[in-house]
């Protein structure tokens, strides 16, 4: 039997750098040395600069999210206090980075193409759902301007709606969210992935996919924001430490968090 190669996937830190340091520690702990990211790494939480610092020494591959390419936009401007408050923490180059990061992952695991992308195969900022119909799923699987051509994939793994899921189709078509590390919601334990299998292999062996929750100090975090003066603090507490998505705030009766992102 081949020696089985660990890769952990990450995503949507979210400038929680307490959290993060919990996940990395407990990835390390486990001997997992191939981290990747599948991005949004800044905004609604106070230590971005810190999260992109971090993922740049420690992860193999980073991938552009959905904050990562509209945040630093020179072609945006806000009006929002938070929103200017993200971005101006950002450090010298780091908006160009982020930007500049690739759209997509893909690799052979046992025999399976597998592709990593943000939030859909068509733009970071077309959401897909744990409750997609049939032809969302199929799409998660396609070739498209923003994927590139080549071998379409088997596995695909997303992050981008912080609502971890697993699901299999037709032909082996295996969908997974990767879940939220620094904003997850409803749970609001950070959650990352753990695949197994043989990297680089396309011929079939052992492949698994494996979702591990971290608890970590959120009222570390929360102080940290305090301190930092971060608006829209009120609206982070929920979210670290009752998982009710910050919109859900101001009406309760409204959708929960993964049926509207953000």
């Amino acid at each position: 039997m081949p020696r089985l190669d660990r890769i952990a996937l990450i995503s949507d830190v979210h400038g929680n750098l307490t959290a993060l340091e919990a996940v990395l520690a407990d990835i390390d702990a486990r001997g997992i040395e191939q981290i990747y990211n599948l991005g949004d790494y800044v905004g609604k939480g106070p230590r971005g600069r810190e999260v992109v610092d971090l993922c740049r020494r420690r992860c193999a591959v980073n991938i552009l999210g959905n904050w990562d390419d509209f945040l630093p936009d020179p072609a945006r401007t806000y009006d929002t206090e938070g929103m200017r408050w993200w971005l101006a923490q950002l450090g010298e180059g780091q908006g160009e980075w982020l930007r500049g990061l690739p759209f997509c992952h893909d690799f052979w695991l046992s025999g399976r193409r597998v592709r990593l992308f943000h939030a859909s195969a068509s733009s970071v900022h077309n959401r897909v759902r744990f409750d997609h119909d049939e032809a969302e799923f199929l799409g998660m699987f396609a070739n498209t301007p923003a994927t590139g051509s080549g071998p379409e994939p088997v596995v695909v793994g997303y992050g981008d709606t912080h609502d971890p899921f697993y699901e299999v189709g037709t032909d082996g078509r295996t969908l997974f969210n990767t879940g939220s590390v620094g904003n997850a919601m409803e749970d609001a334990t950070p959650v990352y992935v753990i695949l197994e299998g043989v990297l680089g292999a396309e011929t079939p062996a052992s492949f698994s996919v494996q979702f591990v929750r971290v608890p970590y100090d959120v009222e570390a975090e929360l102080a940290e924001a305090a301190r930092l003066g971060m608006p829209e603090l009120a609206e982070y507490t929920s979210e670290l430490r009752h998982g009710i998505y910050r919109g859900r705030m101001h009406d309760p009766a409204g959708p929960p968090y993964h049926r509207r992102g953000g």
